[in-house]
């Protein structure tokens, strides 16, 4: 059960292109919680080129990790898809201060990857490395970030809303 009062919840990753960091989040968070049929994840990028593919690199982390994503889509952030959406957890910083900029509604549903993970372990002032073109290594990188997270991000959405 998500939350006390069963309702479902929508959650969005958000990175730049969403095609590396976002999708990635959204595939190890959807295989963490594919038995709850009340969280829904999704993803999607601030300057994404629609109906891209996940980058070659995600892909085989996510088979690797068994979170693959089938027939993805790189999407853009728009205001009809935030309508839905409870809980924004961009990447970076300047993902988090955009997202509020263009769209101030949505300011208390926006946290960042990095707030779920134990300050000791990753500091919150940091943000989540964009991989792109830097090769295996950092793609591994953002993974184990973000599986650090998840804990956190499970045990946030699971709250009622009141208490997040």
């Amino acid at each position: 059960m998500a939350s006390s009062d069963s309702k479902e919840i929508h959650v969005l990753f958000v990175c730049t292109g969403n095609t590396c960091r976002s999708p990635m989040a959204e595939g190890l968070l959807r295989a963490k919680v594919s038995a709850d049929k009340l969280i829904d994840v999704g993803s999607a990028g601030v300057a994404a080129m629609p109906g891209q593919a996940v980058s070659c690199e995600t892909q085989i982390i996510l088979e690797q990790l068994k979170a693959p994503l089938t027939k993805f889509k790189s999407r853009q952030v728009n205001s009809e898809m935030l309508a839905m959406i409870d809980i924004i957890i961009p990447m970076t910083h300047a993902h988090a201060e955009m997202l509020s900029h263009y769209f101030p509604e949505k300011s208390e549903s926006i946290r960042l990857l990095t707030d779920f993970i134990d300050a000791d372990e990753y500091p919150t002032e940091m943000d989540v490395p964009d991989p792109i073109g830097m090769g295996s290594a950092a793609y591994e990188e953002v993974a184990n970030l973000i599986q650090r997270a998840l804990p956190g991000i499970i045990k946030f959405i699971k709250q009622t809303p009141e208490n997040r």
